[in-house]
């Protein structure tokens, strides 16, 4: 089974470097140009596959090939910036370049650059050692990512930093509370719909924003989030809390249809005030000022607070982690296991407070109360 797979991977991963190829050579005549023997001596040392993106400008067939495995936009981001700081890097008997002129050097070029033999990545490796655990092996994971893409190993001598495991933050019932009652009196409209399917659902900020009208279904209480992240689709579930939240909230949206001038937001579910499609930053500004009115740190609400909260309260009220896991849309049930943790924790605060041990001044006043009651007891009888 196991070669089974590995060879289905190495196919698949085939097939998107051939869309990648197809897609930025079409219009180029970049190599057309040039006769056997000079083509020859830019692609000698390129992987097979590479070959015929040797002259084209490398970051622009990256970052197709990025988009042709369907990274996220948050992904492609932090692997950009990974890229930019490695590849401006410079060593001794170099000049220095911009980030600009890195970007337009061709395929053959780059992969003499960031050959890993040259010293580049261990002078680069010094630079990030003061950033955080988490985003070091971040940035490693896209260099990673291009070494191979380049067809170069990452050298075995990288050690990445342990990184320091934080649980996910939640809110407690009586916070939870005063979200909810902070989200009923907002003078904004999309307030309280937002807040209740959010905690109903544990759907990512961008996945209630992706939302169209068309996904959510209230009669079977549940809705489908397409090309969530990872690019997978699958169906979440909400209560009759949501489905009133909703019913409440389509006036409103269909109103602010009447405005939208963009076609791409036609179909969205969620609309601001200025007729677009609901977008993270706005989500967050409005946990802001939920926040504020409900006396809770800033720091303490935000979209993925909400979704541990979902989490969280499903687990305690016994649901198995296989279903957690397929609601949150986590791609490996390791991701999901953090939560037994947090259940775990607060089993033990609830445990410690119930069953909190009198101090031994009190137990040896109850031992000698009690041989006193059980001494007269004794003398009665006689």
């Amino acid at each position: 089974m196991r070669v089974v797979r590995d060879d289905e991977a190495r196919e698949l991963t085939e097939q998107n470097e051939e869309k990648t190829i197809s897609k930025v050579v079409v219009d180029s005549k970049d190599t057309s140009d040039l006769n056997s023997a000079e083509l020859l001596i830019h692609t000698k040392n390129l992987p097979q596959r590479l070959q015929r993106l040797a002259l084209l400008p490398w970051f622009e067939c990256w970052s197709q090939q990025l988009k042709t495995e369907k990274k996220s936009e948050h992904t492609i981001r932090s692997y950009v910036v990974a890229a930019k700081t490695f590849t401006i890097t410079h060593l001794p008997n170099e000049n220095i370049s911009s980030w600009n002129e890195i970007k337009e050097i061709q395929v053959s070029e780059l992969f003499n650059r960031i050959n890993p033999d040259n010293g580049r990545i261990d002078s680069w490796l010094n630079t990030i050692g003061d950033l955080r655990p988490a985003t070091i092996n971040a940035r490693i994971a896209a260099i990673t990512h291009l070494l191979k893409w380049m067809g170069y190993a990452i050298p075995e001598w990288i050690q990445r930093p342990a990184r320091s495991r934080t649980l996910p933050r939640t809110l407690g019932k009586n916070d939870l509370q005063k979200v909810r009652l902070a989200a009923i009196r907002s003078e904004d409209p999309i307030a309280f719909p937002i807040i209740t399917m959010m905690l109903d659902t544990g759907l990512r900020c961008s996945e209630i924003c992706n939302l169209d009208l068309d996904d959510v279904d209230l009669e079977d209480l549940s809705a489908l989030v397409i090309g969530g992240k990872g690019e997978k689709d699958r169906t979440v579930l909400f209560t009759n809390a949501t489905s009133d939240a909703l019913d409440a909230w389509r006036p409103i949206r269909n109103t602010r249809l009447k405005n939208c001038t963009r076609e791409k937001d036609l179909r969205s579910l969620f609309f601001s005030s200025r007729s677009r499609r609901l977008n993270p930053r706005s989500v967050q500004k409005l946990l802001d000022r939920i926040a504020d009115a409900s006396d809770i740190p800033r720091t303490r609400l935000s979209p993925h607070v909400l979704r541990h909260s979902f989490a969280t309260g499903l687990l305690e009220r016994g649901a198995d982690l296989v279903t957690i896991q397929r609601l949150l849309g986590h791609a490996n049930i390791s991701t999901t296991r953090v939560y037994l943790e947090i259940g775990d924790q607060t089993l033990r605060e609830i445990y410690h407070r119930a069953q909190s041990s009198p101090s031994i001044a009190e137990l040896e006043s109850e031992y000698s109360a009690n041989n006193e009651e059980i001494t007269e007891s004794a003398l009665s009888i006689k």
